[in-house]
């Protein structure tokens, strides 16, 4: 499939050049182009029933996006309810290192949702622009899970658990809650919630305009709010803004993988994974419950 993808974008940019010899098309003013690169998902590997978004998933797209012939900007198209922090942000990074070594400015159009880690997403952006009735904010961590142990209990059904380290059954939800878990995880949460906080310090700087307590709170709001509160510079949707700093004439290069190209094809989500689990045998039972608890949860 990557094979084919770029056998038919060198094709694609060879007539693009020819054409633009036939007619002279070189002779005329440069049209401004920017591409798009579209993130939407939830973010981070969640086991065999649900992908996520992650570096190795993008990465191609995001090198695509900045190389470019002549492109004035890249514009990130933001629709997420966030996830993995660390995928986030090795995300982010690549975006910055990528603007910084093609000194290409970075635009962020958050659309439905942008949440959680999905705000180190928008913070990879020079500029973030919100529709109004987009969803922003929620920058804070959450742990959640269930205790069984009543249950089983009360069903006769006894535990029987075997660890080598004391804390290895920690946050065990066939087992009693124990203060010391509790608390471990909230030391845990505080460690993830201050690096999280930095990230969007990092970028959002003089920008936030809202006591940290407010901003950092894990409270979400809508666009214009967001605006208000310098978690967003301005509202706007991605042609109207574009055209507004560009031109009329902008051209939008919209970067897309080889889902999308499947996806044409007919081969959608369902048949192509499901011929890679039966190629590749079935994944362990852990894996497949961690799918089943994440595909519940989302």
């Amino acid at each position: 499939i990557w094979g084919e993808e770029t056998r038919t974008r060198k094709s694609a940019m060879a007539f693009r050049t020819l054409w633009s010899l036939l007619t002279l098309e070189f002779l005329r003013p440069r049209r401004p182009e920017v591409s798009v690169l579209r993130l939407s998902g939830v973010i981070g590997g969640f086991g065999p029933l649900r992908s996520g978004m992650s570096l190795t998933s993008v990465e191609s797209l995001i090198e695509r996006a900045f190389t470019q012939p002549k492109i004035d900007a890249v514009a990130l198209v933001i629709n997420s309810p966030g996830g993995s922090a660390s995928q986030s942000a090795l995300i982010a990074n690549r975006i910055r290192d990528l603007a910084h070594e093609k000194e290409v400015p970075v635009l962020a159009f958050c659309e439905d949702v942008t949440r959680a880690t999905a705000s180190i997403l928008g913070c990879a952006a020079d500029e973030i622009f919100v529709l109004p009735t987009s969803i922003v904010g929620s920058i804070g961590v959450i742990t959640s899970g269930f205790g069984f142990a009543e249950l089983m209990e009360k069903m006769g059904v006894e535990r029987r658990l075997y660890t080598a380290g004391d804390r290895k059954a920690i946050l065990d939800p066939f087992s009693p809650e124990k203060a010391d878990d509790v608390e471990r995880i909230k030391a845990l949460q505080d460690d993830l919630h201050g690096v999280f906080k930095e990230m969007v310090r990092d970028r959002r700087g003089h920008r936030l305009k809202a006591p940290e307590e407010q901003l950092f709170s894990g409270e979400f709001w809508a666009g214009g709010k967001a605006v208000e509160l310098g978690l967003a510079d301005s509202e706007g949707e991605l042609r109207r803004v574009l055209r507004d700093r560009f031109g009329k004439r902008v051209r939008l290069r919209r970067i897309q993988g080889p889902k999308r190209l499947l996806r044409r094809l007919g081969l959608g989500r369902g048949r192509a994974e499901g011929a890679a689990l039966l190629a590749g045998g079935l994944p362990a039972p852990e894996d497949w419950a961690a799918g089943l608890l994440a595909a519940v949860e989302e």
